[in-house]
């Protein structure tokens, strides 16, 4: 049952890589994938077949003790359901206030900020604001921020394609190095593993060099060779609203606020996102976008238009890998060897720890599996492998890999999947001509924090 578990992981993970040649909707797989996999976890469970482990390490059998067993299988699925959902929640509030935004024409100021004509310097300005923007609200929201503003200059699908891939790569690394730019840094940082001063100390030159190379090397592509077609016409019909400049710092204002919502309260960046996301909406309720606004008029730039705007196959994708993840987590697949049962990303992770002799290649490894497993539980299983102190080499590399690794394929992050359900970015596509861009990024940042490290 084990096997045919992970099995179904791999058919499931591979059939959403070939999305179009099946003509089967990513979605799809996604939402059977998870529960299937979560199915087959309870007949299993229920039959005594394998234990179930959760994340304090509490180990369920089902025939040793069912009461006892019965309850952490609930709390556990609610457990992981309740995480997913945080991530859900966030990014659908972070997704409608962009939306809510750019109903009121709020990113055409930015557009009309950005003079650039030519593909080389508008890659090197979203890529800067990619990085930096990434750092202070998040790889994700920074990506669905950026590629709601590149729709605006960019009409061109091709060309956009190859500007997502490259806004991916830098969100993700500037994410790195700030403790609240990704999950797993503010994981290592809640958790005490690094102090947010040596964070970014460490891994910002790293993270920079990570988001730079590749962005260089893609300047020298015939892809990003001219100028923007800029359709002025289009910019000609549309008339300008009054409410477009308060609606763009206000709803960019609150996104940035989610952290420090979260450093003054110490509550998850959902709440703060929903605080943000009301504050928004009651705004737009009353605010009057135009000179001689109507009643009739107002469910133009309502919030319910947003939220119609939003594609929820993104958002139950999101949910379906999430899902899958977490049940390959929970299932024990064997024990270590200090006696102790663990799950099988735990399990994958100690083997590699044990066959390699190197701490440094595993981490990079750990890098490379956070572009296919999702990187949070890779994060946690590393936190339990290593007992290094704060601030320690280890926990710098694990910061960099984890952060920047999951760059290298499309599905490998947060910031990568938005994109993914905002463009329609074919996995494969991505695989060809993005990949190999994240994966020069990646290993020179490495590289680099490796040498500083050792200074």
């Amino acid at each position: 049952m084990t096997a045919i578990i992970i099995l179904i992981f791999v058919l499931g993970y591979l059939a959403i890589t070939l999305e179009h040649p099946l003509k089967v909707d990513k979605t799809v797989p996604a939402l059977l994938m998870a529960a299937i996999m979560w199915a087959l976890l309870a007949i299993g469970f229920h039959n005594g077949w394998f234990n179930l482990i959760d994340g304090h390490e509490n180990v369920f059998n089902f025939l040793s003790n069912k009461e006892h067993a019965e309850e952490g299988f609930h709390n556990l699925l609610l457990h992981h359901l309740g995480k997913t959902a945080e991530i859900l929640i966030f990014l659908i509030g972070a997704m409608t206030i962009v939306e809510i935004v750019d109903l009121h024409q709020g990113f055409d100021i930015i557009k009309n900020w950005i003079k650039a004509k030519s593909k080389k310097k508008l890659l090197w300005i979203m890529v800067i604001i990619a990085f930096l923007l990434s750092a202070i609200i998040d790889n994700l929201t920074a990506t669905i921020v950026l590629i709601t503003l590149l729709r605006k200059l960019v009409k061109d699908r091709n060309t956009r394609l190859w500007f997502a891939g490259l806004i991916v790569i830098a969100a993700n690394a500037g994410g790195a190095w700030s403790p609240i730019g990704d999950v797993t840094t503010t994981m290592l940082w809640i958790g005490k593993r690094v102090s947010a001063a040596h964070l970014v100390e460490r891994l910002i030159i790293p993270s920079t060099a990570a988001a730079i190379v590749p962005t260089f090397i893609a300047t020298l592509l015939p892809v990003f060779k001219g100028n923007i077609n800029v359709d002025i016409k289009d910019d000609e019909r549309k008339h300008k609203l009054l409410s477009s400049k308060k609606m763009l710092f206000l709803g960019l204002g609150m996104i940035i606020f989610v952290p420090v919502f979260k450093t003054i309260t110490h509550l998850p960046p959902y709440i703060g996102m929903m605080l943000g996301l009301g504050v928004v909406w009651l705004v737009s309720e009353f605010i009057h976008p135009e000179e001689d606004f109507s009643e009739e008029r107002k469910h133009l730039y309502s919030a319910h238009k947003a939220l119609s705007r939003i594609e929820m196959s993104s958002i139950l994708f999101f949910l379906g890998i999430l899902m899958s993840v977490a049940a390959l987590e929970s299932l024990v697949y064997g024990t270590i060897s200090t006696g102790e049962q663990v799950g099988t990303l735990r399990y994958l992770a100690e083997v590699l720890n044990d066959v390699i002799p190197s701490q440094n290649v595993v981490v990079l490894l750990l890098g490379v599996l956070s572009a296919i497993i999702d990187n949070v539980p890779l994060v946690a299983a590393s936190m339990g492998m290593y007992t290094a102190p704060m601030d320690a080499e280890v926990w710098h590399l694990v910061a960099f890999s984890a952060g920047t690794g999951g760059s290298m394929l499309i599905i490998g992050s947060a910031a990568g999947v938005a994109a993914m359900g905002m463009e329609k970015i074919d996995f494969i596509w991505y695989l060809k001509k993005i990949t190999w861009l994240a994966a020069i990024g990646f290993v020179v940042g490495y590289v680099l924090l490796l040498f500083m490290e050792s200074l």
